[in-house]
C-alpha cells in the first residue's frame, strides 16, 4: 500500500487478499474508532476532567482510573456492533459476551499505561482477535489456544501523534492518525525490525528481585564496552508497553518485563491473553522474535482470562542473547556483582 493510504483501504487490501479476514477487518474498524474517541479525551487531558482519579480496583487488582472506565465502555460499545460474540478485557472480571452466534473473540487492555494518565505522559490500548471457540462446558474456551490463532493484532499509542499499529498475519504496519478527517493514515508499511539494536527497556527498580539470567543479561549492557556485549547500550522506559513496542518496531531493542521473587510477580505483571500475545504477533509479524524468556509466546495456551507471563521482545539477535544467559551459554551468566548484596557505594 501506498504512504498516506487509509486504514480502511488497507483493510479491503487484505480481505481481497484472504476472504476469511471479512470479519476480523470489520472488528479492527470498530477499534480504530473506539481508539479515535479515546484520543480526543486524552488529548484534552485535565480538561476533560480528572482521568487519573481512582476509583474501584479491577480484575488483575489494580485500582480502577476513571479513563480505565471510560476506554473500557466505549471499546466495548464499538465491538457490540462488530461480529464479536465475547470480549474478555483487563476491566472486566469475566468474558463478557456481546452477540451470541458471532464467530470472532477479543482480548482487550483498553487503557495500558494507567499509571501515566495523571501526569500527560503515553497510554495505549492492546488488543487481539482470535476465532470463538464453542464449548458448552467452558465459557472461556475462545481464549484457551495458542497465540498462533489469532487473526489480527495491534495496539494504540495515545502520544504526541495517535498511533494505530496493526497485523492481519501479512507483515506489521502503523498508521497515524489524521485529526483533519478523523482516519488513520499508513506511515509505516512493512516493518522490519533490525537484528541488533543498542538500547533495552527494562524497569531497572526491580533488579534486585530478578533472577540470575537477567540480572546477568542487564549488567553486561550495564558494563558496555567494556564487558562482554562489547558495545555501549542506552536504557529506555516509559512505563507504558505500546510506546516501548512501537520505538521497538522503529528502531529495534529489547524490552523486558520477567518474573521475579515477589509474591504476585513470579510470571511478570503482564497478561498473556490481551498483552503478550498480541504484542508477540505484531513483533514477529515484523521480523522480530517475542519469548518468555526462553519459550516462544505465541505457543502459549491461557488457562484463564487473566493469567500473566513474562515478557521478552525486540530485535532477533537480542532476544537470542537473553534465551543464551537462561541456557547458561554465556560465559557471564551467573556473575552479578552489580547486583549483589554489597551495593556499589558501601564500603
Amino acid at each position: 500500500m501506498a504512504i498516506g493510504s487509509t486504514l480502511s483501504e488497507h483493510l479491503d487490501a487484505e480481505v481481497a487478499r484472504d476472504s476469511s479476514l471479512a470479519d476480523t477487518a470489520r472488528t479492527i474498524l470498530a477499534l480504530a474508532a473506539a481508539s479515535i474517541d479515546v484520543s480526543e479525551i486524552c488529548a484534552r487531558g485535565a480538561l476533560a476532567g480528572d482521568l487519573g482519579a481512582q476509583g474501584e480496583t479491577n480484575s488483575d487488582g489494580d485500582v480502577q482510573k476513571a479513563l480505565d472506565v471510560i476506554a473500557h465502555k466505549r471499546f466495548t460499545e464499538a465491538l457490540q456492533s462488530a461480529p464479536v460474540a465475547e470480549v474478555a478485557s483487563e476491566e472486566a472480571d469475566d468474558v463478557m459476551v456481546l452477540n451470541p452466534g458471532a464467530p470472532l473473540a477479543v482480548a482487550i487492555d483498553p487503557l495500558d499505561g494507567s499509571s501515566n494518565i495523571a501526569v500527560g505522559m503515553i497510554v495505549g490500548t492492546i488488543f487481539g482477535i482470535r476465532p470463538v471457540v464453542s464449548d458448552p462446558n467452558d465459557p472461556n474456551a475462545s481464549f484457551k489456544t495458542p497465540g498462533t490463532t489469532q487473526t489480527a493484532a495491534g495496539f494504540t499509542v495515545y502520544g504526541p501523534a495517535t498511533t494505530f499499529v496493526v497485523t492481519l498475519g501479512n507483515g506489521t504496519r502503523i498508521f497515524t492518525l489524521d485529526r483533519t478527517d478523523k482516519v488513520f493514515r499508513l506511515t509505516h508499511d512493512a516493518l522490519k525490525v533490525v537484528a541488533t539494536a543498542n538500547e533495552y527497556a527494562v524497569n531497572s527498580s526491580n533488579g534486585r528481585h530478578w533472577d540470575v539470567p537477567v540480572k546477568a543479561f542487564i549488567e553486561d549492557c550495564l558494563r558496555g564496552e567494556e564487558g562482554p556485549r562489547d558495545r555501549n547500550f542506552n536504557m529506555r522506559w516509559t512505563a507504558a508497553l505500546v510506546a516501548d513496542a512501537q520505538r521497538v518496531l522503529i528502531r529495534g531493542g529489547i524490552f523486558l518485563y520477567p518474573g521475579d521473587s515477589r509474591k504476585g510477580y513470579e510470571q511478570g505483571r503482564l497478561r498473556l491473553l490481551y498483552e503478550t500475545a498480541p504484542i508477540a504477533f505484531v513483533m514477529e509479524q515484523a521480523g522480530a522474535a517475542a519469548t518468555d524468556g526462553q519459550t516462544r509466546i505465541m505457543d502459549v495456551v491461557a488457562t484463564r482470562i487473566h493469567e500473566r507471563s513474562p515478557l521478552v521482545f525486540g530485535s532477533t539477535d537480542e532476544v537470542a542473547c537473553v534465551a543464551k544467559y537462561y541456557e547458561g551459554r554465556q560465559p557471564a551468566a551467573g556473575r552479578s556483582p552489580l547486583f549483589g548484596q554489597r551495593g556499589l557505594m558501601r564500603s
